[in-house]
C-alpha cells in the first residue's frame, strides 16, 4: 500500500503522541500538526478504511500492527535524516523541517545507504 504524504504525516504524529500517552485523540493529533478537526476526522477516516488505525471504546485513536509498521518506518527516517543534517551543520529546528520533507520522498535504497553511513560514521 502506497500512502500519500499527509497519511504518513499522521500515522508519524499518532506513533509519537503514544509514546508519550496511550490515549491519543484527535484533538491531539490536530494540535500536534497545526490542523482542524474536520481534517484530523477526514483522515482518521481513511486511514481507518485503510486499517492503519482504529478506535478503541473510549473513542482513543491506535494505530494497528499495519499502522505501528508504518508509522515507525517514516519516525525512523524523520530521525535518522534529521540527525544527519544536524552533523552536517544544519541546525536542529532546520534539520527537522527539512528531514519531514524529504523522508516521504527518499527511496529506500537512498535512505538504507545514508542509514549504513551513519552507523559507520555518524
Amino acid at each position: 500500500m502506497a500512502l500519500q504524504e499527509s497519511g504518513e504525516m499522521y500515522l508519524e504524529a499518532i506513533y509519537v503522541l503514544s509514546q508519550e500517552s496511550n490515549n491519543v485523540r484527535g484533538i491531539d493529533i490536530g494540535d500536534y500538526l497545526g490542523y482542524s478537526k474536520p481534517s484530523v476526522s477526514r483522515a482518521i477516516g481513511v486511514l481507518r478504511d485503510e486499517g492503519l488505525v482504529k478506535k478503541d471504546d473510549e473513542g482513543f485513536i491506535k494505530l494497528t500492527e499495519a499502522g505501528t509498521y508504518h508509522a515507525k518506518r517514516i519516525y525512523e527516517r524523520h530521525t535518522v535524516l534529521t540527525q544527519m543534517f544536524i552533523n552536517l551543520g544544519v541546525d536542529k529546528k532546520t534539520a527537522s523541517e527539512d528531514a519531514c520533507r524529504v523522508e516521504h520522498y527518499i527511496s529506500d535504497k537512498t535512505f538504507n545507504a545514508i542509514k549504513k553511513h551513519m552507523k559507520k560514521y555518524g
